[in-house]
């Protein structure tokens, strides 16, 4: 980025930060709907029973747990490549 003049700079960073958006915008409907196919299955009511709500609970919760985890990994694969690189 040191080649870029200042207005390409702000540019890129802006074209990052819609890219960032619009992915965690398509991991948030696929979390959504996900949730939602696996655990609303009773359309009798206006609201969700105490059962769905739970389900819904731990879905996203684990869901958000294994977003954690691939994170993790994802950062120690790269703290093991670095290393690599700097081992050559």
């Amino acid at each position: 980025m040191d080649m870029l003049t200042a207005a390409e700079q702000r540019q890129l960073e802006q074209r990052m930060q819609k890219r960032q958006v619009k992915e965690f915008m398509g991991a948030f409907g696929g979390l959504v709907e996900h949730c939602f196919t696996s655990c609303v299955d009773d359309f009798t009511s206006k609201s969700i029973s105490t059962r769905e709500s739970g389900c819904i609970n731990r879905c996203v919760l684990k869901w958000m747990a294994t977003q954690q985890r691939v994170s993790d990994r994802f950062q120690e694969h790269n703290q093991q490549l670095s290393q690599q690189m700097q081992n050559k």
